[in-house]
């Protein structure tokens, strides 16, 4: 009944001086005194989510972990074949890439690393592209705001806070600023909400900082990317890459914005709009009385047209739009919906979603285990490569040392070998761990019944 067609297409913004509907042909004609942007069609649109398998050599598909399903645990190899036929985790991950926007982004690869920006969890198809989209695929712009990109996290501390950084205000935080994930949409996306009608920002002070609710803002943002996005593309069975967010603003004048509301909003949108981009897919502005429509005239200054384009400002019967993209089981009570997260203290508490599924946790820790496992023995062979090259390099010079030469570079690779044996050995371990976890729970769960 709420089926949503998605569709590619092109929207041009348009910014002149009057107010008044104007005809085609007046607007055409005046195409060259406004500014246009180009309005990308939704991200996960740029991968191929449904390849042809008879065209697709199984030689070209991602390499699933290290080489092999084989060496996941039997409860989490049968977990992947629900999710379709010849279509393996790695490629529900991370998409099967459009040739075309892939030869951009290794373009765009390529620039960095001839600079000297080798960073590889930066460097990812999916975040390459996103700053390609953000510069509308000008290869010289994007790789310019990638490399403030990366400057920002070394001196931000990005890898810091994802380690050290503890939020213990959380809870009275929530209390304060409702706000939090819940679920997902029609299409699999995560679902944000922020009631900011509520938002007590004198409390709010009290119990955090500015600086500390941006820093756990920016960790909210990492957990988005490498938690969320892949949880919600597991549980989809397809490629996900952006969130569906609902703005609450029922109550909310120019009173709720104070000077030091505004400098954190605007913190927030510069970091957001900079160094995430291209994460919103849609945002509904719902309860939007007068008080807020004269705010929204405001406020909507400081967001880029690519943004704007994606907002939908809606006022107090919203409740039949919100239902075409979410199904009401996944809608809090308090728009309208079904659910209340009783057990969890309320929606907004409860971070609802397919990342707190534990089945689903596991499979994303397998992925990654297997992922360092690849990158040790790719790194293996290279450092093999290099120690057989240098010998054979230096037999052609001083010929009394080749002897010498050739047991040390044998010593390298042998050395390098042990490292990837020890690796395997892990993961081996890591798998009988989990996989005995759950034969316990199992049985456990089976003698209870």
């Amino acid at each position: 009944m709420f089926k949503q067609k998605e569709t590619s297409r092109e929207i041009i913004i348009m910014r002149g001086s009057g107010e008044g509907e104007k005809s085609s042909d007046s607007k055409r004609s005046q195409l060259g005194k406004v500014r246009t942007k180009s309005i990308h069609p939704p991200i996960e649109s740029q991968w191929l989510l449904h390849p042809p398998e008879e065209n697709k050599p199984s030689s070209s598909l991602p390499k699933p972990g290290i080489k092999s399903m084989l060496n996941y645990p039997r409860k989490i190899r049968n977990s992947l074949k629900k999710l379709g036929s010849g279509k393996s985790l790695r490629i529900v991950l991370e998409g099967v890439h459009d040739p075309k926007y892939e030869q951009l982004v290794d373009s765009l690869r390529e620039q960095l690393l001839v600079e000297g920006h080798l960073m590889e969890r930066q460097t990812d198809y999916h975040s390459l592209l996103r700053f390609l989209r953000m510069r509308d695929f000008d290869l010289s712009k994007a790789k310019d705001t990638f490399v403030q990109y990366l400057a920002w996290r070394e001196e931000y501390g990005i890898d810091e806070i994802l380690k050290e950084f503890k939020f213990e205000e959380y809870a009275e935080v929530k209390k304060r600023y409702p706000h939090g994930y819940h679920g997902v949409d029609r299409n699999g996306r995560p679902i944000y909400i922020e009631r900011l009608g509520m938002v007590d920002l004198n409390a709010l002070l009290q119990a955090t900082t500015v600086d500390r609710f941006v820093r756990y803002h920016v960790s909210e943002q990492e957990k988005t990317l490498n938690i969320r996005f892949p949880a919600c593309s597991i549980a989809a069975k397809r490629h996900i890459a952006s969130i569906t967010s609902i703005l609450d603003v029922k109550g909310v004048g120019m009173s709720n914005f104070s000077k030091t509301a505004r400098s954190l909003f605007m913190e927030i949108q510069k970091i957001d709009s900079n160094y995430y981009p291209e994460i919103l897919n849609r945002l509904f502005i719902v309860n939007a009385g007068n008080g807020f429509k004269m705010l929204w005239k405001a406020l909507g200054a400081f967001l880029d047209a690519r943004t704007l384009a994606k907002i939908h400002v809606l006022g107090y019967n919203y409740l039949s739009n919100l239902l075409e993209v979410i199904d009401q089981s996944n809608l809090p009570s308090f728009l309208g919906g079904d659910c209340t997260c009783s057990d969890y203290g309320g929606c907004l508490f409860s971070d609802k979603g397919p990342w707190q599924n534990p089945e689903i946790l596991e499979m994303l820790q397998s992925t990654s285990i297997m992922e360092e496992i690849y990158d040790s023995e790719a790194d293996s062979d290279v450092a093999s490569e290099e120690a057989m090259e240098t010998s054979q390099n230096e037999d052609c010079g001083d010929g009394g040392n080749t002897e010498a030469q050739k047991i040390h570079a044998l010593e390298v690779v042998l050395m390098d070998t042990n490292k990837e044996i020890q690796a395997l050995k892990t993961a081996l371990d890591n798998t009988k761990a989990v996989s005995l976890e759950m034969f316990w729970n199992d049985l456990n769960n089976t003698l209870k019944h």
